[in-house]
C-alpha cells in the first residue's frame, strides 16, 4: 500500500485508513464485478468495501487472490472492509458470518469489520437469511449491541480484525456502545453527502477519535433497487451531482461534479467509497488527489441547509432500534 500520507487518515490505534475505496454494493453479477475490480485495482484503488449482504465477497476474494499470485501486490497492500449482516447479531450467529467472510475473501484477517446496521432481525437457520414478519418487513430480534460487539472485540484482540466499527447507528446508539465497549469503535460508516451532513454524528466521532466513512456521497441514484422491493413509502430525492454549487465548482476547478463531491469529504478527512460499474467513472472517482478545494469553497458547502435522508429502511421499521438514522 502506498505510503503517501495524503491518501490516508488513521484509526485511534494508529492503523492507516485509506480516504478512498471502491464500493461494491449492488455489484452481485460476478462477471461484471470481476471486470470492475480489475479496473479499480489497476487504477490504483487498494481499499475495497464489501459486506455479507452484498453477496459478492467470494468474487472479491478470487480476484484478489489472482493478483496476489501474479505478484502484482501483497495482502498487506490491500485494505478490506466487510460487515456483519443484521440477521447475525446473536453472538453465535456472528461467529458464523465472520468465518464465512474470512473464507470467502480468502484471507486470515480483515482490516475493518463493521456491524452493518443498528437494527437486527431474526435469522432462518437453514438459509441464514433474515425472516420476514410480514411481506417486505423483517422480524426484529433486538439483540443488545454490546452483546454483538463483544464478538468483534474478541476477534480484534486476537488480531483477526485490525479495526472494528459500526454502520447506520444514531448518536445515542453509538454513544451507548462507546460507553460500554472495552475496545472503542474505530469507524462509523453512514449515509453522508451535501444534503445530509450528519453534523451531530461527525462531531461525536471527532470528539471520540472515531473515523467516518461516507456512503451515498454522490447521491446513490440506484439505491431503491437494493432493497426487498420498491416500497410504497415515498423515498426522498436529492440530486447531489447537479446542485448549483457543485456545478459551479466543477467549472472552476475543471473537475467533474463527482470529483468535487468526493474531494469535499476527503478534505474533511472523511473516507469515501464510490461505486461504479463504468470503467471510465471508476478511474475518474479515484483521480481526486491532484487538486484540493480552497477553504473558502469548503465553507460554502455549509450554506446548504437541506437535510434529506436518501435511505429510509422501511423494512426495518419493527425494530426497537429503528430508525437507525437521526
Amino acid at each position: 500500500m502506498t505510503t503517501n500520507e495524503k491518501f490516508f487518515t488513521k484509526f485511534s490505534n494508529g492503523v492507516k485508513f485509506p480516504l478512498i475505496g471502491y464500493g461494491t454494493w449492488l455489484s452481485d453479477n460476478p462477471e461484471t464485478l470481476e471486470k470492475c475490480l480489475r479496473v479499480a485495482l489497476d487504477a490504483g484503488y487498494r481499499y475495497i468495501d464489501t459486506a455479507y449482504l452484498y453477496k459478492n465477497e467470494h468474487v472479491i476474494g478470487e480476484v484478489l487472490e489472482e493478483y496476489y499470485k501474479a505478484g502484482k501486490f501483497k495482502r498487506e497492500d490491500i485494505f478490506l472492509t466487510t460487515k456483519l449482516p443484521l440477521q447475525g447479531h446473536v453472538p453465535e450467529d456472528a461467529e458464523y458470518f465472520i468465518q464465512y467472510s474470512l473464507k470467502a475473501l480468502k484471507t486470515d484477517y480483515i482490516d475493518l469489520y463493521l456491524i452493518h446496521n443498528a437494527c437486527c432481525a431474526k435469522m432462518d437457520p437453514n438459509t441464514k437469511e433474515p425472516i420476514e414478519a410480514e411481506p417486505e418487513i423483517l422480524e426484529p430480534n433486538n439483540v443488545p449491541h454490546i452483546d454483538t460487539w463483544r464478538v468483534l472485540e474478541k476477534y480484534y484482540k486476537q488480531g483477526t480484525f485490525r479495526a472494528i466499527g459500526v454502520s447506520n447507528f444514531t448518536v445515542p446508539q453509538l454513544e451507548d456502545l462507546y460507553n460500554k465497549a472495552e475496545v472503542k469503535p474505530q469507524n462509523l460508516q453512514v449515509e453522508l453527502h451535501i444534503f445530509s451532513r450528519r453534523r451531530a454524528l461527525v462531531e461525536f466521532c471527532e470528539k471520540h477519535n472515531i473515523t467516518v466513512t461516507s456512503y451515498a456521497t454522490l447521491g446513490s441514484p440506484a439505491r431503491k433497487t437494493g432493497f426487498i422491493k420498491n416500497f410504497d413509502d415515498k423515498w426522498p430525492e436529492a440530486d447531489c451531482l447537479n446542485h448549483p454549487l457543485v456545478q459551479e465548482l466543477s467549472q472552476k476547478y475543471k473537475k467533474t461534479p463527482a470529483q468535487i463531491l468526493l474531494r469535499h469529504l476527503i478534505h474533511l478527512k472523511i473516507s469515501v467509497i464510490p461505486k461504479s460499474l463504468t470503467p471510465s467513472r471508476i478511474q475518474e472517482n479515484f483521480d481526486v488527489f491532484d487538486f484540493d478545494l480552497s477553504e473558502e469553497d469548503i465553507k460554502r458547502f455549509d450554506e446548504i441547509k437541506e437535510d434529506i435522508r436518501l435511505f429510509i429502511y422501511p423494512h426495518l421499521k419493527k425494530s426497537a432500534f429503528f430508525p437507525c438514522y437521526d
